[in-house]
Order: C-alpha cells, then sequence, then structure tokens
C-alpha cells in the first residue's frame, strides 16, 4: 500500500502552458484589477455556461455573501440552517443581522422549509438556505414561504457550481445566489466567488457594492467594500470553464465506484439520487450510524492512521460555535437531525484526480474496518 496521502479534496488546474497566454496578455496590458477586459470576458461566459440573467464576480464568496446582503438592505432576522460552513452565519453578523437557525431535513440536508414557517418573527426579513454538497434545498416550499411574508431569499450556493435541478442551474433560484470558486470547490479560481442576479439594475447595485460605492470617477452612492476579482483570477476562470464538464465527469465515475463499494456495508450510508436533479459530485458524504461497528470518529482516525485525510464536514455545527450558541434557536433540543448528521458524517477523498488504487485504499480501509 502506497504510503502517499490521500486528501479529502484536490484542486484541479488546467495545464500551465494553457495559462501563459493569458498571463503574457496580462503582463502586456498591465491591466491588474478594476474590472479588466479578462474580468468582462469572464463574467459573460459565466453568465452563458450557467443560463442565468447576471453575474458579478468577486473575490471570494463571503464578501460576496456579505455583499448580497448589503444590496437587498436585509436588516432584523435571516432565517438560516446550522448544518453549512460558518462564512454562512458570519456574513450576517458582519451585516448586524440575528441568525435564526432552523432545523434540516433529513434527506436532502438542506433547510427544512417545513420548520421555517414557525420561526418566522416580525424581524424576520429573509431566508439563507444553502444548497449543501451542492443539493438543491426545497425550492418550492421556500419561495412559497418567502412570497407568503414578503421576505428575500438568498442561496449560498457556494456547492453548487455545475448542478442542476429541473434544467436549471441551481444558481438560478432566489433573488440572489452565491457560488464560491474557492480551491476546494469543484470549479476554482484559486479564491474567487460570484453573485448571480435577476435584473441589470440590482447588478448595477451590486457592483458599485464590491467597488467600494464609486459610481463614476468623482461620485461615491453606497458605503462600498473591495470584493473585485482580479484579471488574474478571471483569466484562469475562463480556462477553468473548457475543462469543468470533464472534472465534473471523473467525478462522477468516482462517486459511482464508492457508491457500488458501499451499497452492502450495514450502518455506513450515502446520499442517493434525487428526481430532475443532475449533481457536480462536489462532495461524497458518507454517514456513519450506530449500526457499523466502530464509530465516526473511530472510523475517521482509521482513515488518518491509513493516511486517508477525510472531512467532518460539517461538523460541529455552526450553533455550537462561541459566537452563535448563546441564541435561542441554536438550542439543541430545536435542531436534532442537524446533530444526527453533525454526528454521523464524514466527507471522502473525491477529485478528478484520484486515482483507481487510490479509491480501492479509501474503499479497503472502510471494509475493513466493518468487519
Amino acid at each position: 500500500m502506497s504510503d502517499e496521502k490521500i486528501y479529502v479534496t484536490r484542486p484541479f488546474l488546467p495545464p500551465l502552458e494553457e495559462l501563459l497566454p493569458s498571463l503574457e496578455r496580462i503582463w502586456a496590458t498591465r491591466d491588474l484589477t478594476n474590472g479588466a477586459a479578462f474580468h468582462r470576458e469572464f463574467e459573460q461566459a459565466l453568465a452563458r455556461y450557467l443560463g442565468v440573467p447576471f453575474v458579478s464576480l468577486f473575490t471570494n464568496a463571503t464578501i460576496a455573501l456579505v455583499t448580497a446582503l448589503q444590496c437587498l438592505r436585509i436588516t432584523g432576522e435571516v432565517i438560516t440552517t446550522p448544518y453549512s460552513f460558518v462564512a454562512t452565519a458570519h456574513s450576517l453578523l458582519w451585516n448586524g443581522v440575528e441568525p435564526v437557525f432552523v432545523d434540516i431535513d433529513p434527506h436532502t440536508l438542506t433547510l427544512d422549509a417545513s420548520r421555517v414557517e414557525a420561526a418566522i418573527t416580525p424581524r424576520t426579513t429573509a431566508i439563507m438556505p444553502v444548497h449543501v454538497y451542492g443539493r438543491p434545498a426545497d425550492v418550492d416550499g421556500l419561495q412559497r414561504i418567502a412570497d407568503t411574508y414578503g421576505l428575500k431569499i438568498i442561496y449560498d450556493a457556494a456547492h453548487a457550481f455545475g448542478a442542476r435541478f429541473r434544467g436549471r442551474s441551481l444558481a438560478d433560484y432566489g433573488d440572489l445566489s452565491v457560488l464560491s470558486f474557492h480551491a476546494t470547490k469543484v470549479f476554482n479560481t484559486f479564491e474567487g466567488g460570484a453573485i448571480v442576479s435577476r435584473d441589470a439594475q440590482t447588478k448595477q447595485r451590486i457592483d458599485y457594492l464590491k467597488n467600494f460605492g464609486f459610481a463614476d470617477e468623482v461620485t461615491v452612492v453606497a458605503a462600498g467594500i473591495n470584493g473585485k476579482m482580479s484579471e488574474f483570477q478571471a483569466a484562469l476562470g475562463m480556462l477553468q470553464l473548457d475543462h469543468i464538464d470533464a472534472s465534473i465527469r471523473q467525478r462522477g465515475m468516482v462517486a459511482q465506484r464508492y457508491d457500488a463499494a458501499f451499497a452492502d456495508i450495514a450502518g455506513i450510508d450515502v446520499l442517493g439520487g434525487l428526481e430532475q436533479y443532475v449533481p457536480n459530485y462536489s462532495y461524497y458524504p458518507i454517514f456513519v450510524s450506530r449500526d457499523f461497528p466502530v464509530s465516526r470518529d473511530d472510523l475517521y482516525a482509521r482513515l488518518r492512521d491509513a493516511g486517508i485525510h477525510g472531512r467532518r464536514y460539517f461538523y460541529p455545527l455552526i450553533s455550537d460555535f462561541p459566537m452563535y450558541r448563546g441564541r435561542p434557536s441554536a438550542a439543541k433540543s430545536g435542531l436534532p437531525t442537524a446533530h444526527r448528521i453533525a454526528d454521523e458524517v464524514i466527507c471522502l477523498p473525491i477529485y478528478p484526480e484520484l486515482g483507481v488504487s487510490d479509491q480501492q485504499r479509501v474503499i479497503d480501509c472502510i471494509r475493513t474496518a466493518a468487519t
């Protein structure tokens, strides 16, 4: 067995020689930022690829989340999930907004729409669901609630690049959707992110906000921030678009091999397919139940001892961190499903260049623990 470590992900990069002409173009123009040519081309190319109305590029998805809330002037309370990366809730705190945690659906692991209505108060202004592992939240149920109560929906779609539901990109739902192009994601620009918006006026406000609020050289119209994507990131993104479909197919092959290997192991559960959903295979979570001979944490440790670095993602819950756990909605009694899932999950290695022999190392380690 190889001693080489296997990590939960490995960023996909295009061949270096494909990037060199873009670098030469940047060096020739000395245009490094401020919405130059690559930035404009990448926004347009992304909108075409995703089939969405408007895209605004950002230096990272966290700044994009903060700006999305600013754009829609969200105040008061926002209903969100505890089962996500901390940036989801942190973006609310940065805007002086109170996060209200609601439990997750046990099948989709996304915000449980059936519990959202009971959490609405006169101070509620929006819902911030997450398409967890690139799987769709209850877009219909959440939209009905939002329409009934006059709420905005901002989707944290950080995991959802390339995933489709009912023939549409998952980024094409809600008032705004925020994508991540971080190095760990299916589609990366080293760091980066984007906001998908529905109309030209909203895009214009987003673009003002991400550039300090400047409307022109001498006019500032809002208390904006510096959220601009650089030309290097945009140039890399243009190249990544050439490879993304093949990358997702390769991820799918890894997921299919795992599905077959774990189908008959008692105590290891995997996520099933969803009707009208085309996945991007951004993560491969397994859930270690009480029927498995060892605990989740024991299996996690055995994998690490074998040089396999999975991730307990998401554990702990956001609601367990010090800045959140004192809130009434963070009480464990109100989030039973989220706590159970967080205590069972391990995300296994999955990326395009994960070889068959390394996949087998992962499979063998889990099968050995099962005996």
